[in-house]
């Protein structure tokens, strides 16, 4: 570990660093002469960030370019003690100041991300990173300044807009030497300087997670997404402006689970219940032995995600002289397709549990702000928003039952194989969630003093039921003791009449007060309460408890305090926070959790239950960026965060009593309820408590071109994760840029190098091995697997921009 300390520190001291909020902009933009100050739009107003009053990251579009950054999630690298991770292929978490969120928990997220000012889902938000403005991390709950409450901060993409006054644009090609393709490009059409015309488009393809199939012929993950973009700029007079953007996305990805362990032979370990008789010849293994360098998956079946999202959106602003009234609109129809082996540790060998899963959903937001236009003195705004979802999913996947013991006649004779009791089931989710909120706000500026605050009164009601459908051919062959026969039940709702229908009414705001006390020197302190509703599980096994059906709502208050400043001529920028938060009933989900039940059918088997839990967050964030000279910039950021569960008791795999998370032994129950509890004080997210992000650039002017060297680096200590028993090693993560520019800043080319030490450490793992339930109780099959997602191998790169 002494080593990695050393080898970090290095990196700081040559200069090899990233600030915390932005690279400065003249770095950026490569002009040498501009100034380094960065402007947000983090209080829904433009402001320098060294005057707002929180903790805000910055990346503009045109270091998403430079550093070849072509999927949102990537956009970690930039700050600290954020975690952006896909570890399926559709399920996009993000986790911020140690809060986390997986979509599949049915609630808000606990970052909430806006893609031109209205709240989007980071499945489609994240997907097509191209012709991007600009990129805002905003840290901390917010529950005050947009449509949506979210408890760890909020993430802002805007895109370009059109140029009223010229034609201009960009196109840029990337290859890679992994099979990676990235071709972007954007055009502005003037028509006149009071219409104009943006169209950007997209298409990309990578090997995702570079993981192959050993079951399926060593076939690859791919991906391949494909965008447009049209935005229409009306400008008629000098107060009023408004802006008509469509965006269409095709997004097809296959994204194998990668495994690694020694495998195993399931079927051989149920021998003794067998009798001792031998299977017929043949491969019973889930797969060979598999480590984290391997790349490999051993599910039989695919795992495919498509995504086909329509999105329109409108903004517009008009200036009445003492105030401005706001309109942002937008309607999003997404239909979401999911093919996957519900057996991805192929626990089963010979047999793909195919599930298939339709998500169409419609989703239309509006928002009207009022807004007084004074900088000094009484300032006022007030506001009015609404957002509706609707959409029916469409579950359809096999619950079948593998019974234990069997005669060998009754088995190996007829079928050659396991028998099994085929079922299947059909799950349908309808949706229907309404969400009304009202804001005001007044802010007092006076000199060097700022002060601000507001309240949100938010009225959410959903409608959310499950509708369950269960249906088998039989198979008396294979288990006659076990009355086998054909059978269909349903449509049987799974959601209790008294859950079905919520209405939540809460209260979120904040406040903040802060001072200038020289020109270069600013400090303020911060208060932030914001709620997410509480989520009803759909699709939940029977007779379960209704803490496992539906959670109670989740409430946090947070406080700041913050110096942001700069010295030597503006030449370098600096600030430093520290914060304090208090979760109740915080959100969150626990996968693959062992339940028992008398009522459904299987009666046992493995399931996400969402849950609430008490918990507690400290932390201090810290940046340093600047211009060591005119050709050299540098930065470097760091956030530590204590985010910590407070004696909660939430659900957990408990097979051998201990009280504490484990996969000792065959599944079973501790305690008397559906599911074993434990008790936790442990991380709410599988992230370190430290985090260091950190950049360079050096330019080497040579007349009529630039040459230029950039580095990024991200450094992430090891740690244990008591929630799947696992000791993450540390991560240091490097990557290398070498090109050169034109004097005129028009054409770029770049070689680049990612993961330049090759480092291939486990990001996320799963508790125990990957196991298949069965219908006998504390029995079920073990693959030998354990589901795991590694950094992505060294990959080499070439990029050429070229702006017009």
């Amino acid at each position: 570990m002494g080593k990695i300390f050393g080898f970090a520190a290095l990196m700081a001291g040559t200069a090899l660093a990233m600030p915390t909020h932005s690279w400065a902009q003249d770095a950026v933009t490569g002009d040498e002469n501009a100034s380094n100050e960065i402007i947000v739009t983090a209080t829904r107003d433009a402001r320098s960030l060294q005057n707002v009053p929180m903790s805000v990251n910055v990346a503009t579009g045109e270091q998403l370019q430079k550093l070849s950054i072509f999927d949102a999630k990537d956009v970690q690298q930039l700050a600290p003690g954020l975690d952006m991770t896909n570890t399926t292929g559709r399920n996009n978490t993000t986790t911020l100041r140690g809060i986390s969120f997986d979509p599949d928990q049915g609630t808000s997220p606990a970052v909430q991300v806006y893609y031109n000012e209205i709240p989007t889902d980071a499945q489609t938000a994240y997907t097509a990173v191209y012709d991007i403005q600009q990129i805002e991390v905003l840290r901390g709950p917010q529950g005050l300044l947009r449509g949506l409450s979210a408890p760890a901060g909020s993430i802002t993409i805007a895109t370009r807009r059109p140029s009223f006054e010229a034609i201009e644009g960009y196109m840029q090609g990337t290859a890679t030497d992994r099979a990676g393709y990235n071709v972007q490009g954007a055009v502005s059409l003037p028509f006149s300087d009071k219409v104009a015309l943006r169209v950007a488009g997209l298409v990309d393809g990578n090997r995702v997670n570079n993981v192959r199939n050993v079951n399926r012929g060593n076939d690859r993950s791919y991906g391949r997404t494909e965008s447009v973009r049209a935005t229409l700029g009306f400008r008629p007079g000098e107060d009023f402006t408004a802006y008509l953007t469509y965006q269409y996305l095709h997004a097809d990805n296959t994204q194998y689970q990668q495994v690694v362990g020694s495998g195993n032979t399931p079927y051989y370990q149920l021998l003794p219940l067998l009798g001792g008789f031998a299977l017929p010849n043949g491969d019973y293994s889930s797969g060979p032995a598999l480590g984290a360098s391997d790349y490999r998956a051993a599910g039989e079946g695919v795992f495919r995600n498509q995504n086909e999202t329509h999105l329109v959106n409108l903004a517009a602003d008009w200036d009445l002289g003492a105030a401005t009234l706001s309109f942002v609109g937008a309607h999003q129809y997404s239909l979401l397709k999911i093919n996957r082996d519900l057996d991805p540790g192929n626990a089963v060998p010979d047999y793909v549990a195919a599930s298939a899963v339709r998500i169409p959903y419609k989703v239309d937001t509006a928002e009207l702000r009022l807004s007084s236009n004074n900088k000094d003195g009484l300032g006022w705004g007030v506001g009015a928003f609404y957002t509706r979802q609707t959409g029916t999913t469409r579950v359809q996947q096999p619950g079948d039952a593998f019974f234990f013991p069997v005669a060998p006649a009754e088995s190996q004779a007829i079928l050659g194989a396991l028998p099994y009791l085929p079922i299947d089931t059909i799950v349908t989710v309808p949706v229907d969630t309404t969400t009304w909120s009202f804001n005001g706000n007044l802010r007092f500026r006076s000199g060097p003093l700022s002060i601000e605050g507001g309240l949100r009164y938010t009225i959410i009601k959903a409608n959310q039921t499950s509708q369950l459908t269960l249906s088998s051919p039989g198979n008396v062959l294979a288990c006659p003791n076990f009355g086998c026969s054909a059978f269909a039940v349903g449509p049987t709702e799974i959601i209790p009449a008294a859950l079905q229908r919520r209405t939540y009414k809460p209260v979120t705001g904040g406040a903040n007060i802060s001072y200038q006390i020289m020109p270069t020197l600013n400090v303020f302190a911060a208060y932030g309460h914001s709620y997410r509703a509480g989520s009803t599980g759909v699709g939940v096994p029977g007779g379960v408890t209704e803490d496992l059906i539906q959670t109670r709502p989740e409430k946090t208050d947070s406080f700041e305090l913050g110096v942001k400043g700069s010295f030597a001529d503006r030449r370098f920028n600096y600030a430093l926070s520290a914060y304090y938060q208090k979760l109740d009933n915080y959100l969150s989900r626990f996968a693959g959790i062992y339940y028992e039940s008398f009522v459904s059918a299987p009666p046992t088997g493995f399931y996400d239950f969402n849950y609430n839990g008490d918990a507690t967050i400290k932390g201090i964030e810290a940046s340093l960026d600047g211009r060591i000279t005119r050709n050299w910039d540098f930065g470097i950021s760091a956030a530590y965060t204590k985010a910590r569960y407070k004696n909660a008791l939430v659900p957990c795999n408990d097979f051998d009593g201990s009280g504490a998370p484990n996969q000792n032994g065959q599944p079973a129950v501790s305690g008397t309820g559906n599911v074993s509890y434990c008790v936790s004080n442990d991380r709410l997210a599988d992230v370190p408590d430290f985090s260091l992000t950190a950049n360079t650039e050096i330019r080497i002017p040579m007349g009529a071109v630039t040459p230029f060297v950039r580095a990024l680096f991200t450094y992430r200590p090891g740690f244990y994760s008591q929630r799947v028993d696992y000791r993450y090693q540390d991560r240091e993560l490097l990557n290398l840029f070498a090109g050169f520019r034109t004097q005129d800043q028009r054409f770029e080319l770049t070689v680049f190098v990612k993961n330049m030490l090759n480092q291939k450490r486990i990001t996320n793992i799963a508790l125990g091995n990957a196991t298949y339930a069965t219908a006998t109780a504390q029995l079920s099959l073990d693959s030998g697997y354990r589901l795991a997602s590694v950094t992505n191998p060294r990959e080499f790169g070439l990029s050429g921009t070229f702006r017009f």
